[in-house]
């Protein structure tokens, strides 16, 4: 299989990495196009023995599968500047959020187009992506598809497009909400009196722990707060606090918000 990544940022970048890591195509037969010249020569030392270019260079595109992985705000600039007409055999898989199939399929005139939404822990191989396809892509373009998917980390399909958004919102923009979380936390112990480096090292080993405790557990997440908060104890005194100032709901509000602007950035 030949790869072109237009959009050689942080994911698409990742994505390569996770292709060649677990030999899914050979380095030749990678192709990375970017936008920004300034980034040509570190991209082309990274990869020194796949092909590298600009948009401007490319006049014929020779690949069996085009990841498109620029900013949704960009799309639209890099159309305008393609100067190469698709084949009807080659597959497109976007990896912008927010832009819908069929506005893809009619600003690229081309049918062929699946849809995925990574997030940020793919560049360590344990990201989560969603992803749905237009009609008229075979059940076996679709297996190859989620084979590359499933290098990044685990990818899950889903048969209605409008929840993409929704998974943009939730796991796409998931990792801010919980750093968010955790600069609370470090700043708090700082505000108590902990060094920050020891505070950091307190609250990442706890995320971890809780994690693998939530992940290997058959109790439901109300249980396990149970079994942290005894009556009248330090943890309950924290809840008491996070529900009097609506916290969970500030938090659904939020991540309501980024799924009403996932819908807006289709235009």
């Amino acid at each position: 299989m030949k790869i072109a990544i237009l959009g050689a940022g942080n994911m698409g970048l990742s994505f390569s990495k996770s292709f060649l890591k677990y030999e899914l195509i050979k380095a030749e037969n990678l192709h990375l196009i970017t936008r920004n010249d300034s980034k040509f020569s570190k991209i082309s030392e990274e990869f020194p023995r796949s092909q590298v270019s600009t948009f401007a260079d490319v006049k014929e595109l020779d690949a069996d599968l085009i990841i498109i992985a620029v900013k949704p705000q960009d799309f639209q600039h890099v159309v305008d500047k393609i100067q190469f007409s698709l084949k009807e055999n080659q597959m497109v898989l976007s990896i912008m959020a927010g832009i819908k199939i069929e506005k893809i399929q009619k600003l690229l005139n081309h049918p062929m187009v699946v849809r995925a939404m990574p997030n940020s822990p793919t560049l360590l191989g344990m990201g989560i992506t969603g992803y749905t396809a237009a009609d008229g892509i075979s059940f076996s373009q679709l297996i190859n598809i989620e084979r590359l998917l499933n290098s990044t980390g685990r990818s899950v399909y889903l048969e209605d497009e409008e929840l993409l958004d929704g998974v943009t919102a939730l796991s796409g923009s998931g990792p801010a909400y919980f750093y968010y979380i955790v600069d609370a936390m470090i700043k708090a112990g700082v505000e108590m009196g902990i060094e920050e480096n020891l505070s950091k090292l307190f609250v990442k080993q706890t995320m971890l722990g809780a994690y693998h405790l939530m992940n290997n557990s058959e109790r439901n997440l109300e249980e396990l707060i149970k079994d942290v908060a005894s009556k009248g104890g330090t943890t309950e005194a924290a809840l008491h606090t996070f529900d009097e100032n609506n916290f969970k709901e500030v938090l659904k509000k939020g991540i309501l918000n980024a799924e009403k602007r996932a819908k807006e950035l289709n235009g």
